[in-house]
């Protein structure tokens, strides 16, 4: 059988057909496969390759919703971090 490592490498679904839940889900699996630290240098910079075209996508799929929000509120979305006031 497989081992937990082939679960990565089986999910590697071209970007674009990742859903943002999809997409997350494998970035959080991705970390904590590098994390483990049980990879040949090759294998783990293929994995940290996958793992930023990830959190981009996750990034542009977040990105896209805050502008359809924008456009659906007709408002311009104030920011909630106290910190920035």
């Amino acid at each position: 059988m497989g081992s937990p490592d082939d679960k990565v490498e089986n999910e590697k679904i071209p970007m674009d057909n990742l859903t943002y839940e999809q997409a997350f889900m494998e970035l959080e699996t991705t970390v904590a496969v590098l994390e483990s630290g049980d990879h040949s240098l090759e294998d783990s910079l293929s994995l940290f390759e996958r793992g930023q075209a990830l959190a981009s996508h996750c990034a542009d799929l977040l990105d896209k919703a805050e502008l359809r929000v924008l456009q659906l509120s007709g408002d311009e979305l104030v920011d909630s971090d106290p910190q920035q006031a």
